[in-house]
């Protein structure tokens, strides 16, 4: 038996298109970049998070010789939030890179691990996260949950 499934989401040739609430969560997303430690891959990624209370979060990725030691920018970001701020929902991810490991004309995606952290998240306050990623040429993708992102992701009863 043959299945399919399918997303839908918003594709807009520059992130100053969207909203002035999410522009400031893309400018604290590149603020949160500049905080990254990338001198292995010298690949640099900022995440932005707002909660319901609209604080925003950040993170950046941190690399460390011992790989797989470091940790990805989103998941600085969301365990921290889980950690200082747990009866707080998370409204809206934003990811953000620059570097050579991808070519510029290339969307820019979460890791598995980041897209399952991130998952885990929206299950378990029960509620949509909305994800923006920001392409090094300003192409930013919005999606409206991460779920779809990750259509066969663990949950809590699996």
């Amino acid at each position: 038996m043959k299945k399919d499934f399918q997303f839908s989401y918003e594709l807009l040739s520059d992130w100053k298109d969207l909203s002035i609430e999410d522009q400031v969560l893309v400018d604290k997303a590149y603020d949160a970049l500049e905080t990254a430690y990338a001198p292995y891959s010298e690949f640099k990624v900022g995440a932005s998070v707002r909660l319901d209370n609209d604080a925003i979060i950040i993170g950046s990725n941190q690399e460390n010789a011992a790989y797989p030691s470091g940790l990805c920018a989103e998941r600085v970001a969301l365990f921290h939030i889980g950690s200082n701020y747990p009866k707080q929902s998370i409204k809206t991810i934003c990811i953000v890179a620059k570097g050579d490991l991808l070519p510029l004309n290339k969307l820019l995606s979460p890791c598995g691990g980041c897209r399952q952290v991130m998952l885990e998240s929206e299950n378990r306050q029960q509620n949509k996260i909305k994800v923006i990623i920001v392409n090094q040429d300003n192409r930013t993708m919005v999606i409206p949950s991460v779920i779809d992102l990750l259509p066969f992701g663990f949950g809590s009863k699996d």
